[in-house]
């Protein structure tokens, strides 16, 4: 397998995930705000903790651009030294001709990247924006008021909104480049296990810096969205324990108690309270977190850990069928 070859596994999924990203960027943009894409305009807590997760994300960013930037730039330029660039209406190449090559190369190497890098940073700073809101939706459960369930009802209602508005949103940028992916690097590792020729950093350094880039931000994606799921399927915890804290306040404070426990007791219950339809809505309030715990979805399923273990053996799977057909080839 030559430099030619290499170039073409490069060159198909670079432009894919680019034309997939910009796409995705278009339909954004033409239709919402940044402010809209991100939910900023409905919780002060998530407008002050924007700055932070931004910043966060920058450098998510440039921990994944500037060390491929760097490799991309060390490549071309040796590639660019000791090759001659001609074109058929040129009569002779010439040194200011490689330049421009080269400067357009890069250029384009960058833009490319960018623009697939972009989608993965704004999902991922949306991932963590809504972390923000759980926390907010976590504090509610600090209190003991009769308010507090319809308080708890109406935040997670908006959060499982927004979220379910992030999943239509993203859906097809996530599956779309997991195909684009997975085929780019199932191929170039079938072709570069079964070839004989010798590979050398000229002639496979830009399949290196390439799957770096896809593997980097395409994972980006993946933890976010686990995460947000997570803190999703944490609520129904949260709130079973703050049931269960209250059902224990709520039978120490009962006349026909005869326990004396108040030593385990951290919330304090009104008297005033009705008890029994108090317990009743808690339980309801349980019940309704309980199936409604899903985040991010694509099509129905959740992007949790437990879809990144399935993926991860799916992947794991192709790889051992592949390196299995490499030696029967071989």
């Amino acid at each position: 397998m030559d430099a030619n070859s290499f170039n073409v596994l490069v060159q198909f999924p670079e432009s894919g995930l680019a034309v997939i990203g910009f796409l995705t960027l278009i339909c954004f943009f033409r239709i919402y705000s940044l402010t809209k894409l991100l939910f900023l305009d409905d919780s002060t807590l998530v407008r002050l903790g924007y700055s932070r997760e931004l910043d966060k994300a920058l450098r998510y960013l440039a921990y994944i651009l500037v060390p491929s930037f760097l490799v991309e730039l060390v490549h071309k330029s040796i590639f660019y030294y000791s090759a001659e660039v001609s074109f058929p209406f040129i009569k002779s190449s010439c040194a200011a001709l490689n330049f421009v090559m080269f400067f357009l190369v890069l250029f384009s190497w960058v833009y490319r990247t960018g623009v697939f890098l972009i989608v993965c940073i704004l999902f991922r700073l949306t991932c963590e924006l809504q972390i923000l809101r759980f926390r907010g939706l976590h504090k509610l459960f600090d209190r003991c008021g009769s308010d507090t369930i319809e308080d708890v009802c109406k935040e997670h209602v908006r959060i499982k909104k927004q979220l379910s508005a992030t999943s239509h949103r993203y859906r097809f940028f996530i599956i779309t480049a997991f195909v684009v992916i997975s085929t780019s690097q199932f191929v170039a590792l079938l072709l570069v296990l079964a070839s004989k020729s010798e590979k050398s950093f000229l002639s496979s350094g830009d399949l290196v810096v390439c799957s770096a880039v896809q593997l980097s931000g395409f994972f980006l994606c993946l933890l976010g969205a686990a995460r947000i799921t997570h803190r999703a399927q944490g609520v129904v915890c949260i709130a079973t324990r703050w049931h269960m804290a209250l059902t224990c306040a709520s039978e120490a404070v009962s006349p026909e108690s005869d326990t004396d426990s108040s030593d385990n007791i951290y919330i304090n219950v009104s008297p005033s309270l009705d008890l029994s339809s108090f317990f009743q809505a808690r339980q309801a309030l349980v019940e309704y977190l309980r199936h409604n715990n899903k985040g991010i979805t694509l099509y129905g399923y959740a992007l949790d850990r437990g879809l990144l273990h399935t993926l991860f053996a799916f992947e794991f799977s192709l790889v051992m069928w592949i390196l299995s057909k490499v030696v029967v080839l071989s």
